[in-house]
């Protein structure tokens, strides 16, 4: 029986991954995307936080042969440096060492690396076309092109990896609801710069390169990821609305340096391009979009931000799209005979981790604003890395969970609260020093009320 033609809305690093994986598994696959070519036109700036690379972003990248080159356009992040204003900045790890790290990586950079080699194994790239109407009885995409004129394309298979704005999603659920609900944070960001300076090697940074630094400030924030020239992507997180501060009462660039003098004295004047980045750049508000159903019987799924879109505080959303990818892409080459079936599959595994990160998310937002540098917070921290080395069998911080395996999402957020509150228990009874707790009785503890922790998989 010959393959169903593939055609797929959304030519983001989800869609050109699931692309060519699915090229390599013998398929004819067309992707029409709305942007142009960002190869030949460049990347819109302004409107895309960096990208974080962690393990399952990375497993997905070595099953279509592409970890290394993305690797080699990353700048390493061995943890969150903390500027609380108050004291020096601090280093809080993300792991264990250096073999627990995160990639900062440049989204246009990653896209068109990604675009290249899916082309060289045969998808079919069409940019500057939006969908404007699926016909999914005729199984027709209705589109227009970047000169306004109309075109049809008849699909076998329609994959919806078009991005929060799904249009695949809205033309579904014109057919058949799809439960649809989004969760407006009331926060909104806007990304700013701080330049390479010149120089060579890590003297090109005007801060240290090998962090994700955070500036946290209760009610909002501000982050800065490195980019491999030496320059760093800064983003500030704001209410949209509301009293001061909020984007509403920052009507100007005037009035937000003035801000950032404040608030973040330290900041501002490694920017030196701040007023026209303000200007320039939009301030989208953040959201997560929830779907009771992800399928339309065996015409059409959705995958990634389309299915899913999530707030970025766990820096999972690129990540977990990426995962969806390589599950949807093995069970289509498993059973490209029944295309139901499969799409039933992947919403049943995957719907259920997407809810879980998408929780964790909007929890590590309130994480990294607040809890930083909370002692209660550091507190909890310190006995954990206690724990984890002397009883990891049982203990694993759920952060080291998303980020450095790939057990399920839903897994680390269960045994996750499982493991908050036996911390919280043992602190409790310590005064709340986590020096104080007698590391015996903790690991007796954990070994008593959970189970041991399955063998994580990774790379």
């Amino acid at each position: 029986m010959p393959l169903p033609n593939i055609t797929l809305a959304g030519g983001g690093p989800v869609g050109a991954l699931l692309a060519h994986l699915l090229a390599r598994c013998g398929f004819s696959v067309d992707v029409f995307e709305k942007r142009p070519d960002p190869r030949t036109a460049g990347y819109e700036a302004g409107r895309s936080i960096n990208l974080a690379l962690a393990e399952r972003g990375l497993h997905a990248l070595r099953a279509a042969g592409l970890a290394e080159p993305v690797l080699a356009l990353s700048v390493m992040m061995r943890g969150r440096m903390v500027h609380t204003g108050s004291s020096a900045p601090e280093l809080q790890r993300y792991g264990l060492d250096d073999r627990e790290v995160i990639w900062s990586v440049s989204r246009g950079e990653l896209n068109k690396l990604m675009l290249d080699a899916a082309e060289a194994a045969g998808v079919r790239f069409h940019f500057g076309h939006v969908v404007e109407q699926v016909d999914f009885d005729a199984r027709r995409l209705h589109l227009r092109d970047a000169g306004g004129g109309t075109r049809h394309h008849e699909f076998g298979l329609l994959l919806g990896a078009d991005g929060a704005g799904s249009a695949v999603r809205t033309a579904m659920h014109h057919v058949q609801p799809l439960g649809e609900r989004v969760e407006a944070l009331g926060h909104a960001y806007k990304e700013l710069e701080i330049p390479s300076r010149s120089g060579a090697g890590a003297a090109r940074f005007a801060i240290e390169p090998h962090a994700l630094h955070i500036w946290p400030r209760g009610g909002h924030m501000c982050i800065a990821l490195p980019n491999p020239e030496g320059s760093f992507t800064v983003t500030l997180f704001l209410p949209g609305v509301g009293p001061y501060p909020s984007f509403a009462t920052l009507p100007d660039a005037e009035h937000a340096a003035d801000f950032f003098r404040t608030e973040f004295p330290d900041l501002l004047p490694l920017m030196p391009g701040f007023a026209e980045d303000f200007r320039a750049h939009p301030a989208p508000n953040l959201y997560t979009l929830y779907l009771d159903r992800w399928h339309l019987d065996g015409r059409a799924v959705l995958l990634g931000d389309a299915a899913h879109a999530m707030v970025p505080f766990h820096g999972q959303g690129m990540n977990c799209g990426l995962e969806d990818a390589v599950e949807l892409a093995g069970l289509l080459a498993g059973d490209p005979a029944d295309p139901a079936t499969v799409f039933a599959e992947f919403q049943r595994r995957r719907k259920p981790n997407a809810d879980a990160i998408a929780a964790m998310a909007l929890e590590n937002y309130v994480e990294m604003r607040d809890s930083v540098a909370d002692p209660g917070y550091l507190a909890k921290r310190a006995l954990g890395l206690r724990l984890a080395d002397a009883v990891p069998s049982h203990f694993m911080a759920r952060y080291r969970m998303v980020t450095f395996t790939r057990l399920p999402y839903a897994f680390a957020y269960t045994r996750g609260k499982a493991q908050d509150a036996l911390l919280d228990e043992l602190l409790a009874s310590a005064g709340g020093d986590p020096q104080a707790v007698a590391l015996d009785e903790a690991v007796a503890l954990f070994r008593n009320r959970l189970d041991p922790l399955p063998n994580p998989p990774h790379g």
